[in-house]
């Protein structure tokens, strides 16, 4: 009998769905088939692969009214916010937009005598691995350009969010995209690494842990499989001198706190010059202080539990050692009575912190944030720096020279000026260090999930 897996609720622990694991070979008999089934979907036209990418996006935002509370019972985001169809819509016609120039070869010469072109091959059968903290939108970053590309995809769907994998096949089968193009599968890491070892895919494209990151390249090597890996983060924001106050402050808390803080780009540390810092303080106390913490399915809840104790356990951690060294927290934790010492957890900023705490260093994933002040903006890029990650940073002033300046200097993959912890489907998302390589969306998105092939013809002698 297969193994099973769950979905627990971080709501009240009940379980929600439970599904039965695909053994290695059942998994690898759908992966031959998704290889038999890409030929054929590669050699239709373009168009028609977009229109049935899309048909299936807009079948999703059908249903957006369950989806919405059931995100909330899985994962704890709060239905106020609606949901992720709008990003999740937004990405995917982007990339269609853009895919016959992005797709279309490069004519280095076309006369009498030559023909000679670079073409852009769909890899095969790509397999995507994707998180639980936006379940629809890190899934459609690869699902879309992929399908219309010419892949064939196999979705792989984190257990915590069981029933988003579901939802996308049903939705994309009745769009019209054939079964075994498009398939979603739950399998337990093991069997994931096995298949990959085997070389059952010809694309890898992960979402997730800097720990499941490197699991994931112990299992390719020697297979040359490329992959695509978007692992940890510990995001910077610099506040200067000359920032607009608040709304440095709005936007950054809300980057900090959104999702109970679990936003791959979310604001884990921020560094405002030293001028601005007791000000910068206090609004942000304040901000953070008239959140609601609560069951995600009433409406006036504004910050819901954590996925998982577990990880919630990680934060609280992280603020127990950050305040026996030395910090101060800024939040009283009893304005938030829901705070269970489970998956309910109060927010937190803490002041008095450097990078000797883990808080600074570590990933957080969580409701809290550490606040420095900084002398100028060589203290503030070194801080910003001084991390084993890199996906964005966020810098506030009102002067964009200084902020590209300060950008060039900025280890990171990408650097945004007044905003923060948005995804612009336009731009490449990419990361350094233990973040990871590789990048989704945008024309390089298109070019990751194809391979260049070149043809050098002579036409007479």
């Amino acid at each position: 009998m297969n193994k099973t897996t769950v979905c627990i609720s971080p709501i009240d622990g009940t379980v929600l769905a439970e599904r039965p694991l695909l053994d290695r070979s059942e998994a690898a008999a759908i992966a031959e088939r998704a290889r038999s089934a890409q030929k054929a979907w590669a050699a239709r036209p373009l168009s028609e692969r977009i229109d049935l990418v899309m048909k299936g996006v807009a079948l999703v935002g059908e249903d957006n009214a369950g989806i919405v509370p059931e995100l909330a019972r899985m994962m704890g985001r709060p239905v106020r916010y609606g949901g992720e169809f709008g990003g999740f819509q937004e990405r995917a016609a982007y990339m269609a937009s853009i895919a016959e120039e992005a797709l279309a070869p490069v004519t280095v010469e076309e006369d009498a005598g030559f023909s000679r072109q670079i073409r852009r091959e769909p890899h095969g059968v790509v397999l995507v691995i994707a998180p639980w903290n936006y379940p629809y939108m890190t899934a459609i970053n690869t699902l879309a350009p992929a399908l219309i590309a010419g892949n064939a995809v196999i979705l792989k769907h984190s257990d915590q969010t069981l029933l988003v994998g579901e939802r996308l096949e049903k939705a994309f089968h009745e769009a019209g995209i054939p079964d075994d193009v498009f398939r979603n599968v739950i399998l337990d890491h093991a069997t994931t690494e096995g298949l990959i070892a085997d070389k059952a895919f010809d694309f890898v494209n992960f979402t997730g842990s800097v720990r499941g990151g490197r699991e994931i390249e112990t299992a390719a090597a020697g297979t040359f499989t490329p992959v695509g890996l978007e692992l940890g983060g510990k995001d910077p924001g610099y506040v200067m001198e000359d920032a607009d106050l608040d709304w440095a402050v709005e936007t950054l808390m809300d980057a900090a706190f959104f999702n109970s803080g679990q936003c791959c780009c979310g604001i884990e540390r921020i560094y405002v010059a030293e001028t601005l810092f007791d000000a910068f303080i206090e609004k942000a106390s304040a901000w953070v202080s008239a959140l609601k913490l609560g069951n995600p399915l009433d409406p006036e809840t504004t910050l819901g539990p954590m996925a998982h104790r577990r990880f919630a356990e990680t934060v609280r951690a992280q603020i127990a050692d950050a305040l026996a060294r030395g910090a101060r927290g800024l939040i009283d934790p009893t304005l938030f009575p829901a705070d269970d010492g489970g998956a309910f957890l109060a927010p937190q900023i803490l002041v008095g912190v450097n990078h000797d705490m883990e808080v600074m260093r570590e990933e957080s994933f969580g409701p809290v944030v550490g606040i420095m002040p900084v002398r100028d903006d060589d203290e503030a890029v070194a801080l910003m720096n001084d991390s084993k990650y890199g996906l964005t940073v966020s810098l506030w002033t009102a002067d964009p020279d200084r902020a590209a300046r300060i950008g060039a200097r900025m280890e990171t993959g990408t650097v945004f000026l007044n905003r923060a912890d948005y995804l612009d489907p336009a731009l490449c998302w990419t990361g350094c260090k233990e973040t990871g390589r590789g990048g989704a969306l945008s024309v390089i998105g298109y070019h990751n999930l194809t391979r260049p092939k070149s043809y050098h013809f002579r036409k007479k002698k």
